[in-house]
């Protein structure tokens, strides 16, 4: 299973990001081993979303990242 997940970070932007394991992605973004999140401090778990197919995964990860994408979680998810 693929996991894309949407963070709210201390600045209240999101962060959008893939794995295939959450918990160990979550312990990562908290103690600072991810550099995009790092001094966005504290993190917190906002929405996921399971895929089976990676590539599916992936794909919407990429649109999330987007303008549209981020109007989409703006408008429907945070």
């Amino acid at each position: 299973m693929y996991i894309v997940y949407i963070l709210k970070c201390a600045d209240d932007k999101p962060y959008t990001g893939c794995t295939e394991n959450l918990e160990e992605r979550i312990e990562r973004h908290e103690n600072g081993y991810v550099p995009a999140t790092k001094d966005r401090r504290p993190i917190q778990l906002m929405i996921y979303i399971v895929f089976n197919d990676k590539y599916k995964a992936f794909e919407f990860e990429k649109y999330l990242k987007s303008g549209s994408g981020r109007a989409f979680i703006n408008k429907h998810l945070l």
